[in-house]
């Protein structure tokens, strides 16, 4: 077995470099978590006053807190301070402290509670196994003490404890492992909700560059097709026909600037959460310019129908993909003239976009990302696109648009 295999595995090969899983490791914590100094002084000092005065109220019953009880309660809390970053080592060190207090007849008391909040942040951090082994074997130590081992261990004279002491034992193990697992539940939830959160972030802001990206490509894909033609148009005509030329020059000049006005638009959208838009997003009532345009790039475009009222989102798509069909007429097709058919039935948007070719290269609908930004749009709002040649050799764009009531201003 390869060494990435046993890596994967998390055998020897992971061992070697971050120690068994049950010893715990500082990756285990939370990155960034602190030293808990102040709840472990806290507990510290409650231990060790806790247990002054357990050993006062039982007096001749355990032994007398001697240095090595304080020193057995004095590590078992100070333990604490490691919790987070080697919970398992921490779980098992404070039960072995806790058993050898027990074992040494000390009174009972708050040398426990390290237990107890060890077995917590093992827990949480999702050391179950150990913290229940730890919390097993303490009981077991119990069990052994108080009803075996009590005749040669001190206090002298000490009787076996009740079945009814073991219950409260066991009651308080089963209290601490429920408390601590409905911890480590509500941890994982609060991660889970935090992970969901930030895809969810995610998810807006890749859906928001591809609108971006789409109005841009549609903008300037039109934009400077119409451009392109008309430089073609002033080169030729020049010398032969300067006036003409004036009037590329002019449709060039036109065109760049409503290029240079809608993206600076789309750009808009980048600035500060909650500005309100500067412009009105272009919608159907502009088809007209879009005639016109198209026109000065000497394609002659035939509307039909009349343009309905929509939702902004519905209205901003039919837009653009009249748009980019068209661009891809000029760019892609041989025939000067477009039909523009629009239909509206019930709460559907026909729009159909025919040419009657031939195509001047293999891209006869555009081989770019129209097509895609055209599909993408149509989806997004629960429609569809369908674009390929016709058998008369022209070529096709039929959009199938929810319309919604009717009653929306575009």
């Amino acid at each position: 077995m390869d060494e990435d295999r046993v890596r994967e595995r998390g055998g020897p090969a992971r061992w070697r470099r971050h120690g068994p899983p049950w010893a715990g490791h500082p990756q285990d914590a939370e990155p960034g978590s602190r030293w808990p100094w102040r709840s472990t002084l806290l507990l510290t000092v409650l231990v060790l006053v806790g247990s002054d005065f357990a050993a006062h109220q039982q007096q001749g019953e355990r032994a007398a807190l001697d240095p090595f009880a304080r020193v057995l309660l004095l590590v078992a809390a100070a333990l604490l301070l490691w919790r987070r970053r080697h919970p398992v080592p921490v779980v098992f060190g404070t039960a072995a402290a806790a058993a050898l207090y027990l074992g040494a007849g000390y009174p009972y008391g708050p040398v426990f509670l390290t237990v107890a909040v060890a077995c917590f942040a093992a827990v949480v951090a999702g050391h179950r196994r150990a913290a229940w082994t730890a919390l097993g074997m303490l009981w077991a130590v119990h069990l052994l003490v108080a009803h075996w081992l009590y005749r040669w261990l001190p206090p002298s004279g000490d009787r076996p404890a009740s079945f009814g002491q073991e219950i409260v034992v066991a009651t308080w193990a089963v209290v601490i492992v429920a408390v601590a697992e409905l911890a480590r539940t509500r941890r994982e939830q609060w991660a889970r909700e935090r992970a969901e959160r930030a895809q969810a972030a995610r998810r807006r802001a890749d859906e928001e560059r591809l609108r971006i990206a789409r109005e841009l490509h549609d903008v300037l894909a039109h934009s400077l097709s119409v451009i392109n033609v008309q430089a073609g148009v002033g080169l030729a005509l020049l010398d032969s026909d300067p006036e003409q030329a004036r009037t590329a020059l002019t449709t060039i000049k036109s065109a760049s600037k409503e290029a240079l006005g809608e993206v600076r638009q789309v750009l808009n959208t980048l600035r500060t959460p909650g500005d309100a838009p500067r412009a009105p997003a272009p919608g159907l009532d502009r088809l007209p310019e879009l005639v016109e345009q198209a026109a000065r790039a000497g394609l002659t475009v035939e509307v039909t129908g009349e343009p309905p009222r929509l939702p902004p989102g519905t209205d901003l798509a039919a837009f653009r993909i009249v748009q980019e069909a068209l661009t891809n007429v000029v760019r892609h097709s041989g025939s000067r003239r477009a039909r523009v058919h629009l239909d509206r039935a019930g709460g559907t948007l026909r729009l159909r976009i025919d040419d009657d070719g031939p195509a001047t290269h293999a891209d006869a609908g555009g081989g770019g990302n129209g097509l895609a930004g055209m599909r993408e749009r149509a989806a997004a709002l629960g429609g569809t696109i369908e674009a390929g040649p016709r058998d008369d050799g022209g070529f096709r764009v039929l959009a199938v648009l929810p319309a919604g009531t009717g009653e929306e201003q575009p």
